[in-house]
């Protein structure tokens, strides 16, 4: 076996995987209600004689393949299946199928190439060691994460894999490309939802109100200061408010409350909750000052997501030796976030990119877009790599 076998596969099971990606693209699911799609993934599985267990923090699936000696060491795949509440506007053949939900995101994407990896494990088993637990995921799109319930409900035990590995789309670099990072990869991501609280009358006398529109803007200049003076240069912060509205009122109505909602994310878990309490000090302390008062409320996110340093060193190397040294990149840093981080926060994990553009066809349209697609030639090196990479993870060693 070699990195040839892998990519021979891969093209036999290519148009199969095509027809997953489709089908699974005509009939998205919304987070955690993913009954249809577990149950064609489930289908799928017991076709092909692989073991596996359904209804994993509600709509996940465990699969196992087990080679030679299956308790020798284990190593995790994992794919995510919901979509997202966007009505597409593709007019392809497999446009989706669910008024108002898409799979914009390219989660229809990761799970055809894992079921493409499970087809390649399954037909090598007889020839590697160890057993590949194959993830299939709820609910990444929304907290508090699919991820996390899925580690909660054990899907990492029995066997507990030695490491994790996991891909996303990434339209700006073309088919038949992957990239990689090392270290800290993705941002914390942290919800933010502010209601300040006044005395509202008529706009011409606001002498006699507690205006909460002027104190909300104060407070919104004011906490940018917690990125520009308070936070490391050297560490990504961003804040962002996209969403102010008051209660009601009009041009000639200052409104008992104003409220608003926003984003914190960083790259560094220790400044994320300092920042935490310094933005909520200090928005309380100029409502007050302001005769007004201030409630201030974080709920908190996905955590950073870090690339385990050697994994990921490995793991680049494997890829050139599957797809050549010019098709894998390095990337830079990402200020989005991604429910992985949390099986990076017990295990060692690498969580990399698929090319999925091709400008030539006017495939370039970014995520959670309704415009959003890929060049199915993806597909391909999607399947291969997630297999490669576990087979070179168990101890595989590439033949000379």
């Amino acid at each position: 076996m070699n990195a040839k076998l892998v990519r021979e596969l891969a093209q036999r099971y290519f148009p199969d995987v095509v027809e997953y990606r489709r089908f699974l693209h005509q009939y998205p699911e919304l987070s955690f209600q993913e009954e249809k799609t577990a149950q064609y993934i489930a289908t799928l599985l017991q076709q092909w004689g692989v073991p596996h267990y359904k209804g994993i923090a509600g709509t996940g699936i465990v699969a196992l393949i087990q080679g030679r000696n299956p308790s020798k060491r284990a190593i995790a795949l994992r794919a995510d299946m919901d979509a997202l509440p966007i009505q597409e506007a593709n007019t392809v053949s497999y446009r989706s199928q669910h008024e108002g939900v898409m799979h914009a995101c390219g989660h229809d994407v990761h799970t055809a190439a894992l079921l493409g990896a499970v087809r390649i494990l399954q037909t090598l088993r007889r020839q590697f060691s160890g057993t590949v637990k194959c993830l299939f995921q709820p609910g990444e799109e929304k907290l508090p994460g699919g991820a996390s319930l899925m580690i909660q409900a054990g899907a990492l035990e029995n066997p507990r894999p030695a490491a994790i590995f996991g891909q996303h789309v990434y339209p700006a670099l073309p088919a038949g490309f992957v990239g990689f990072r090392v270290g800290d990869y993705m941002a914390s991501a942290d919800e933010v939802y502010v209601t300040v609280k006044g005395r509202g009358g008529h706009a011409a006398m606001p002498h006699e109100c507690i205006d909460p529109v002027v104190i909300a803007a104060q407070i919104v200049l004011a906490l940018q200061q917690i990125t520009s003076r308070y936070a490391d240069p050297a560490v990504p912060t961003v804040l962002t408010f996209g969403k102010i509205y008051s209660d009601g009122g009009a041009t000639n109505v200052i409104p008992n409350a104003v409220h608003l909602e926003g984003t914190f994310r960083t790259m560094n878990e220790k400044w994320r909750e300092e920042a935490h309490r310094r933005m909520k000090k200090m928005a309380e302390a100029i409502a007050k000052s302001m005769g007004g008062a201030c409630e201030f409320t974080i709920i908190k996110g996905y955590p950073v997501l870090h690339n385990h340093v050697q994994l990921t060193r490995r793991a680049r190397a494997w890829a050139a030796e599957l797809l050549g040294s010019d098709r894998v990149v390095d990337l830079p840093i990402r200020m989005t976030a991604e429910d992985f981080a949390y099986y990076s926060q017990v295990l060692p994990a690498c969580f990399y990119r698929l090319g999925t553009g091709n400008p030539h066809r006017g495939i370039c349209a970014p995520v959670h877009t309704n415009r959003f697609d890929i060049d199915e030639a993806a597909l391909e090196p999607g399947m291969a790599l997630l297999a490669w990479l576990a087979l070179r993870e168990l101890g595989y060693q590439e033949s000379p």
